[in-house]
């Protein structure tokens, strides 16, 4: 059995399915913003692309994540 997803990630079914793209397409949004601190990047993701901060929070910490941002 696989294990369930958790943490940030678990929201991503649920991200693609509202905002009708696959979470590598934010990952590439979030490079426009690379260097910017975590609150700002969810700031674009929310004015940007109107997304919610749940959403946008879950997708800016994986991205930090998995490029060594703090």
């Amino acid at each position: 059995m696989t294990e369930p997803v958790k943490g940030p990630a678990s929201y991503f079914p649920s991200i693609e399915k509202k905002y009708g793209k696959p979470i590598d397409h934010w990952m590439t949004e979030l490079d426009a913003v690379r260097d910017e601190k975590h609150m700002d990047q969810v700031t674009f993701l929310k004015t940007t692309h109107e997304m919610g901060h749940g959403h946008a929070n879950a997708i800016v910490a994986v991205y930090r994540q998995k490029n060594g941002l703090s």
